[in-house]
Formats: C-alpha cells, sequence, structure tokens
C-alpha cells in the first residue's frame, strides 16, 4: 500500500513536470513566432518607406531611426548612441570634456538636471538639482532624447549657451546665459579640518582615481588630528560603480554586501562586498545628501544606513538606481540599455525611491547677521555686506557656518562624541571601583 502511494505521487510529479515544460516550451514558440511576426511587419514598413516616400532616403538614416525609438520607448536612460556620441560618451567617462557641467536625465517625460557639477559654468550660473531643462538657444527640449540635448549642449569652450529652466519648488521659468568651459572633473572638491577634529570630505564624483584620492584625504586628515568624519555627497551625480563600492568598503567590515544588482536573468544577478582589509570602522561619521545626489552616491549612503555605520543627514535623495549597460555595435554605433536594478543590503531599490535621510534637514541660506544690521544705516549695511563677502573668499574654511545642513552635521558629531565620551568616562569610573561593566 505504501509503495502504491508513493508510486502514484511520483507518477502525479512526472506528469506535472511534463505539463509545465510543455507549457514553458509552448509559451517560448509562441514568443519567438510573435516577434518573427513583428519583425516582418517592420521590414514591410521599411520597404513602403523605402518606395513610396515623397523624398529618397538612405537605409542607415532610417535604422538608425528606428533604433532611437526602439531604446526611447524602453525607459529614460536607455539609448541608441551614434559612433560621434559614443565617442562623446567615451570622453566624457575620462573626466574631462567641453559643456557647462550638469548631469541630466529624462524624469517625467522632462529633460531634467540630476545634479550640476560643482565649480563648472553651470554651478557658478546658479543651475540646481531638479531643474527641468524645456528651452535650449530658441528650440524646445519636448521631444529631444538625451544624446540631443547633450550634443545641443556642448560646444567650445568661450561660446554662449542660453537655456530657459523651469524650477518646480519655485513655479517660475528661468533663463540662462552661460559660457561653455573645459569640464575637468575633479572627484575630491574638498578636504580639511573643520572645527573640534571634525574632518569634512566633499566628493563630487565617482571617477577611477577616486578611491585613492579617498584614502590620501582620509590619511592626511588623520594625521590632522580628524576623530569624526563628514562625507558630502550633496549633488554627486555617481559616476563608476566599481568605485562607489570602493568609496564604500573603507568604512565596512570585511565580507559585508555593499550593494546588490538584480536582472531579468536571474543568473546574472550580482552581490558586491566589501573587500577592504583595513576599514575604518571606529570613526563616527554623519554623510550628506540631497536631491542632487544620485546613483553612487545612493550606493553609498544607502549601504552605511544599512548597517548603522553613518547617520544619513539632508532631503531625500534623487532615486537613480538603475544600471547601464554600453553594448557597442559593428560600425562604431552602440546601445546603452538598462540591464538591472540598485538595491541596498536590506533588499530597499534605490530606482525611484531614493535614499531617505535620518535626519531630514532640508536647504536653506542662512544669514546670522540679520538681527545685528537692522539698525544700521543702508550704507554700513551694504559695506559690510561687500565686506563679508570678502572675508568668506580669503578664508574657505569659514564657509561651511553658512551651510545650514553642515552645521547639523557638525553638530550632530559633537553630540556622538559628548556621548561617546560620558559613556566611555562612567565605565572608568565603574572599574576603578570594582563594580562590573556591562557591555
Amino acid at each position: 500500500m505504501f509503495k502504491q502511494r508513493w508510486g502514484w505521487i511520483i507518477g502525479m510529479l512526472v506528469v506535472f513536470l511534463a505539463i509545465t515544460f510543455a507549457k514553458a516550451q509552448s509559451e517560448k514558440k509562441g514568443a519567438a513566432d510573435d516577434l518573427y511576426r513583428q519583425i516582418e511587419l517592420f521590414s514591410d514598413a521599411l520597404t513602403l518607406i523605402q518606395s513610396q516616400y515623397v523624398d529618397s532616403t538612405k537605409p542607415k538614416d532610417l535604422i538608425y531611426g528606428a533604433l532611437k525609438g526602439m531604446l526611447n520607448s524602453l525607459d529614460p536612460h536607455s539609448q541608441f548612441l551614434d559612433a560621434e556620441t559614443y565617442n562623446e560618451l567615451k570622453i566624457e567617462t575620462e573626466g574631462k570634456f567641453g559643456g557647462i557641467g550638469v548631469e541630466i536625465t529624462i524624469k517625467d517625460g522632462l529633460v531634467t538636471v540630476v545634479s550640476p557639477i560643482e565649480g563648472t559654468p553651470a554651478w557658478k550660473a546658479g543651475i540646481k538639482a531638479g531643474d527641468r531643462i524645456v528651452r535650449i538657444g530658441k528650440e524646445l527640449t519636448r521631444d529631444m532624447s538625451l544624446s540631443e540635448v547633450v550634443r545641443k549642449m556642448r560646444g567650445k569652450p568661450g561660446t554662449e549657451l542660453n537655456i530657459t529652466v523651469l524650477r518646480e519648488k519655485e513655479e517660475r521659468l528661468m533663463d540662462f546665459k552661460i559660457i561653455r568651459d573645459i569640464i575637468k572633473v575633479k572627484d575630491i572638491k574638498v578636504a580639511k579640518i573643520l572645527e573640534d577634529h571634525i574632518g569634512y570630505i566633499r566628493l563630487v564624483e565617482f571617477r577611477e582615481n577616486t578611491a585613492k584620492d579617498m584614502e590620501t584625504a582620509l590619511a592626511n586628515l588623520k594625521k590632522e588630528g580628524m576623530d569624526s568624519l563628514i562625507l558630502d555627497l550633496r549633488n554627486n551625480p555617481g559616476g563608476l560603480l566599481d568605485s562607489a563600492i570602493k568609496v564604500a568598503e573603507k568604512f565596512l567590515d570585511y565580507g559585508k554586501q555593499i550593494v546588490s544588482t538584480k536582472s531579468r536573468v536571474p543568473a546574472q544577478n550580482v552581490s558586491y562586498v566589501a573587500q577592504c582589509k583595513n576599514p575604518i570602522l571606529d570613526l563616527p561619521m554623519v554623510v550628506l545628501v540631497n536631491e542632487g545626489s544620485a546613483s553612487g552616491s545612493e550606493i553609498v549612503a544607502g549601504a552605511l544606513q544599512d548597517y548603522h555605520r553613518a547617520i544619513i543627514l539632508g532631503s531625500k535623495t534623487f532615486g537613480k538606481g538603475s544600471v547601464q549597460t554600453v553594448i557597442p555595435l559593428g560600425d562604431g554605433s552602440a546601445i546603452r540599455l538598462t540591464t538591472s536594478k540598485y538595491f541596498t543590503p536590506l533588499g530597499r531599490a534605490i530606482h525611484g525611491e531614493g535614499i531617505h535621510p535620518d535626519i531630514v534637514v532640508e536647504e536653506e541660506t542662512l544669514d546670522f547677521a540679520a538681527e545685528e544690521l537692522k539698525e544700521k544705516t543702508v550704507r554700513q549695511k551694504v559695506e559690510e555686506v561687500f565686506e563679508e563677502i570678502e572675508e568668506k573668499e580669503k578664508s574657505p574654511l569659514e564657509e561651511y557656518k553658512y551651510d545650514n545642513q553642515l552645521l547639523r552635521a557638525v553638530d550632530s558629531l559633537k553630540a556622538i562624541k559628548i556621548y561617546k565620551g560620558t559613556k566611555d568616562k562612567n565605565a572608568q569610573v565603574q572599574a576603578s571601583q570594582g563594580t562590573p561593566v556591562k557591555k
């Protein structure tokens, strides 16, 4: 009886597997048949255009146009790159190119600034993360692809570019006249001690040498007495994935997962883990982020947040957590294809969600002298404002006192150090009195 029952179960299992396999094969065959039918439809349309369109057409132009439309229909980050655009992309990743200095994407169907690169013409002109570029020169960007926008914004250094942006928070259109320049991307913009032995590193992009530069900056700050760190990732649009991982692993235990990617094909899912053998684990940290922090910045912030390794402070990040793979084609062109998405160690999706800070502090301009100036004459006010600006330019170490988010980060680290010092002192007192110390 027992053998008969097991024989019946095994038989049913075999039948179930056979049905499942047949169904999968049928679906696979159905998908292939549908693809062939659509390719035939495309071929018919191509033939009709070539034979009946009012003007003669080149096959290459038609195919390129079709490829652009095909990639654009997928998502804002996938695109077809002709040979010229592909070469521009390669130049850009080398860290030096001509233009105004903005990282852009297509969001909600609009050309959107992810972040202006610090120190560039766009930054100096006042372009902000989240600005919607609605016009370049006299042309509306409504139907432009990302590559077209990039091409129009680039040009010879010294030439003028006029753009109009929609700043949604202020509900107004703004015109900017920007002079193009050679954009040299410097990954670490600032590395210094602020006060009370608090180190500060402003990281503006992840490039090939970022991890090495980061190591040098940390070593120098340690020599200057750093006992806590603020890592500023505001307006950092990302960059190289490997570089972001190498930065994150400097502050995490060996073997800890930093980020994982999930794609359509499970076999292509990847998990990236920390491999730094001498990480810095005892340094209190605050990471500053804002809506201009994207991609690699979100990977670093997300990993440090999941392991409670750092306090994340600022405003919600951009939410660009998809992986694009550039695949060269035979004629020198290429396709940039979204192949997977990023997830934090705890499995949180970055794409479309962003990283939410532990402490939310919206950016604002501070004017500590406003109350004191109220009773002074207009002439005195003007003179003091000029002197204040000149003093700020002479003493860059004092600039952070006008940055409310950075000030909150400094206060947070001071509080952590006070708490840690009090805890250690209590432990010493208990030990001296022979009281067991709870750990």
